[in-house]
């Protein structure tokens, strides 16, 4: 049979506990419990953020890493540019002189060109959709030269690209370049583009695809959107300049054809 001192003793076991004690340990669970919530919180805040960039980068303004020195000097190695995205959706077409970013696949490079394991296409994707990786191989940065109908020719007795017979003053070249040193004369089929580098001695450009498939042109579909804004480094974020290379240019007729 239990004694007296047993049942007490008992039932100060079984009793909750109170005091400095029972504080602190209660303390502490509520600690934990606000950090696991705090830690959720700022998990779902950061994913939302995170698809929010992404699809604000898919469908309104992407920022793009500039690989290579074959726009220079308008777009420099290492430059993040803004690529408007909404530029060519609600019937406008890109215009000569407009600087693009689009999928060269088909025209610059053979279908196919660039498969990568899927996962780590679209990791690569991610990152380059927000300017912390370079672009797909498959995307390229270049100058509107000419657009449908056009006849673009090189080049004129002062070494000048004509486009439907005009001459142009291409104050965006590469100190240095001549226009080109690849003769050509071509016609800009319908619902394609002539597209062309400012650095021409380092460009690969429409120039170099002109007895492929294509011909070199590209299709207004393949257009990703117009590089409107840099965006990095700090010295040079502001719209980009435009030109005026391309005014007065007349329109393509039976004559340039």
């Amino acid at each position: 049979m239990d004694t007296e001192a047993e049942l007490q003793e008992r039932d100060r076991s079984s009793a909750p506990a109170t005091g400095p004690e029972a504080r602190s340990r209660f303390s502490r669970v509520r600690h934990r419990a606000a950090a696991s919530l705090s830690w959720r919180r700022a998990f779902a805040l950061g994913a939302v953020c995170a698809v929010f960039v992404l699809l604000f980068s898919t469908f309104v303004v992407q920022p793009f890493l500039i690989p290579s020195g074959s726009m220079e000097p308008t777009l420099r190695v290492g430059d993040r540019v803004l690529v408007n995205k909404l530029a060519y959706r609600f019937g406008s077409e890109p215009r000569r002189g407009d600087v693009v970013v689009f999928d060269g696949t088909g025209s610059f490079v053979p279908e196919g060109a660039g498969e990568t394991n899927p996962v780590t296409a679209l990791l690569h994707g991610a990152a380059a959709s927000l300017g912390l990786a370079e672009p797909a191989e498959t995307d390229f940065v270049k100058r509107v030269v000419g657009v449908g109908g056009d006849r673009v020719v090189c080049c004129d007795a002062r070494d000048r690209i004509e486009v439907n017979g005009r001459p142009l003053a291409e104050d965006y070249l590469f100190a240095g370049d001549a226009a080109s040193r690849a003769p050509f004369d071509i016609v800009v089929p319908e619902g394609t583009l002539w597209m062309m580098g400012d650095h021409r001695s380092r460009s690969r450009d429409s120039r170099d695809h002109l007895g492929e498939p294509g011909g070199g042109m590209v299709p207004v579909s393949r257009v990703i959107g117009r590089v409107d804004w840099f965006g990095w480094p700090l010295g040079r974020i502001g719209s980009l300049p435009g030109t005026s290379a391309f005014d007065g240019i007349p329109a393509p007729g039976p004559a340039h054809g």
